[in-house]
């Protein structure tokens, strides 16, 4: 999952932007609305992070204009302001969740990944393909009864597969999910973190399409 948080609390936001890469997830981290538009027209993000009260005018008049654009990518406000109003007014405008600060970063993580498994079409957390077994909330696969351990890297591209069932993903695709603006990412990288789950879950399990890029298969 790519992230974009736009928030201008250093301190909170190095700790957001480390519980988010922790999980094997990408995140652009920026501090002003300015900034946020500009990487919002330069990639496609699967979550925004979004504060409210921020340097250079209100969060709330970026997330209208998103929307009012036509634009439906989840947003989940993070915000000191905790009247009943705001929190209206926030959903009202289009966000997908409210979280009040201070907050845990492990509700931070639940709420983030329950919104994007509803906007994968699977609000489900539980999902079985093959042999395998699978908790997206809890992160955890099992056969037959035994717990495959996965690293957050290799979790992180393999939910994009899930959250994405018969979607073939490019290699650049996979690499915008899982790495921020600037990371220096090896060129086998992503061939390598494919190879890797193939020989925890199965060969089947995720299809090269030659020239192309990969899709979920099946567990073999």
């Amino acid at each position: 999952m790519r992230v974009l948080l736009i928030e201008d609390d250093t301190i909170l936001g190095a700790a957001v932007s480390d519980q988010i890469v922790a999980e094997g997830h990408s995140v652009d981290w920026v501090t002003r609305l300015d900034a946020a538009r500009d990487h919002i027209r330069s990639a496609a993000y699967d979550l925004l992070l979004l504060d409210l009260m921020l340097p250079d005018g209100r969060g709330i008049g970026l997330l209208r204009d998103l929307r009012a654009r036509g634009n439906v990518t989840p947003v989940i406000i993070l915000t000191a302001m905790d009247q009943l109003s705001d929190r209206v007014e926030g959903l009202n405008a289009g966000a997908d969740d409210y979280l009040v600060k201070p907050f845990d970063l492990s509700e931070l993580s639940a709420r983030l990944n329950a919104v994007a498994r509803r906007y994968a079409g699977n609000p489900n957390p539980l999902v079985r393909i093959g042999d395998l077994e699978m908790d997206l909330a809890a992160r955890s696969i099992r056969r037959a009864g035994r717990t495959i351990d996965l690293t957050a890297r290799e979790w992180a591209l393999f939910e994009a597969f899930v959250q994405r069932p018969g979607q073939i993903l490019s290699k650049v695709q996979l690499e915008e999910r899982l790495y921020s603006f600037g990371a220096e990412v090896e060129s086998n990288t992503t061939e390598v973190h494919v190879s890797r789950l193939r020989k925890k879950l199965g060969h089947g399990i995720i299809e090269t399409v030659r020239g192309v890029g990969y899709r979920l298969g099946r567990a073999t």
